[in-house]
């Protein structure tokens, strides 16, 4: 038994893409051969929450207690030093798997009560490979008594053809960023990006810049996308794009993973809303009994 269960293998023209039935994760996609995301081997665990889904809320969540709808979350902290739960609760859960096709799959969850988030809902993940690369769109249902929070997002790392991240190309189309303290917890404010080292509205390079930021206010094309693009030093591109349901992302050069692993790609997470968005408040979705909610991203090659 591999330590992320069913392995599903979806194609559509040069395109390859592999999802897991543990956490509905994007374990490896190429095209043409060529890496679009960082993935890893089949017999391993998804390290630095690679590819994983982030739900019911994506970055981090504090340890203090938490209220909604006369309910109360204890966080469960699963990082000691910041006293935070990050990216959620289903990233090593099986999910269900309920269609599978040449090029595209669909995976469900039922997530029942916790004492971390003390509310029954499903998660849905639906993989499809086309002309646009690669799209996932992730669908909430609140199959509770009572009106529900949550967040959602995912954690692809752009590939880039060469060893490390050093003179690689980034481009951000975002105005701003959230402010954090020391536990990486939002402080209340959001800052203009202009003039600052995390200003990346004109593509340039990330060599010796360290980012772990979170970005909002987003410029978008006529369909709602925000695109963000990773060029390398042999000037190979990644996108992702994000619609209008993920107003936040996180951007991480990876400075903090383990040895081996530091600099080798940028994660860029589409999320809902920022960290610790049961406690401010900030842009956490409530959904009513029997509500849904989904938004889409996708990811292509250049």
């Amino acid at each position: 038994m591999l330590p992320t269960g069913e392995q599903i293998a979806i194609a559509h023209g040069n395109q390859r893409a592999v999802i897991t039935e543990v956490g509905a994760s994007l374990r490896n996609f190429v095209a043409g051969g060529i890496n679009v995301i960082e993935g890893y081997a089949a017999e391993d665990l998804a390290d630095g929450a690679r590819g994983q889904v982030m739900y019911p809320w994506p970055n981090r969540l504090s340890s203090e207690d938490w209220t909604f709808s006369n309910r109360v979350g204890t966080p469960l902290v699963d990082n000691v030093a910041e006293r935070t739960l990050n990216h959620g609760l289903v990233r090593y859960t099986p999910f269900s798997i309920d269609a599978v096709n040449q090029n595209r799959c669909s995976l469900s969850l039922v997530l029942h009560p916790s004492p971390t988030y003390p509310f029954a809902s499903e998660i849905k993940v639906d993989y499809h490979l086309g002309t646009l690369g690669l799209t996932c769109t992730i669908t909430v249902t609140n199959i509770d008594t009572v009106p529900i929070p949550f967040g959602a997002g995912s954690h692809p790392y752009l590939a880039v053809t060469t060893p490390s991240i050093e003179g690689a190309t980034l481009h951000v189309p975002a105005k701003s960023y959230v402010n954090v303290n020391d536990r990486l917890l939002p402080t209340g404010t959001i800052s203009p990006v202009i003039g600052t080292d995390r200003d990346f509205l004109t593509p340039k390079s990330v060599s010796g810049v360290v980012l772990d930021v979170t970005y909002t206010d987003f410029l978008r094309d006529d369909n709602g996308m925000a695109t963000f693009t990773v060029t390398d030093a042999e000037g190979r591109s990644v996108e992702i794009a994000m619609d209008r349901n993920f107003p936040y992302a996180c951007v991480y050069t990876g400075d903090t993973r383990e040895p081996g692993r530091r600099r080798t790609s940028i994660a860029i997470e589409p999320m809902t809303c920022a960290a610790d968005a049961f406690h401010t408040g900030k842009d956490i979705l409530v959904l009513e009994p029997g509500q849904h909610w989904a938004g889409s991203w996708r990811m292509r090659r250049l």
